[in-house]
């Protein structure tokens, strides 16, 4: 029996016009290539971190 095992490398949603990166398992980290695209990082939440440490970061909180 063949067992197929699927996982997501990399999960984005956009939220009331933010992206929300609630997964990143990439080595540089989709942020840093969103702000290279020319993405500010008021428009980037890092929904994989806690509110509480989203504050400390230089990204948007929600």
């Amino acid at each position: 029996m063949t067992r197929r095992v699927h996982g997501c490398l990399i999960h984005i949603d956009i939220i009331d016009g933010k992206i929300w990166i609630q997964r990143d398992g990439t080595e540089e980290g989709v942020a840093t290539e969103l702000v290279k695209a020319g993405i500010t990082k008021d428009r980037i939440v890092l929904g994989f971190r806690s509110e509480e440490l989203r504050k400390d970061s230089e990204f948007a909180i929600a």
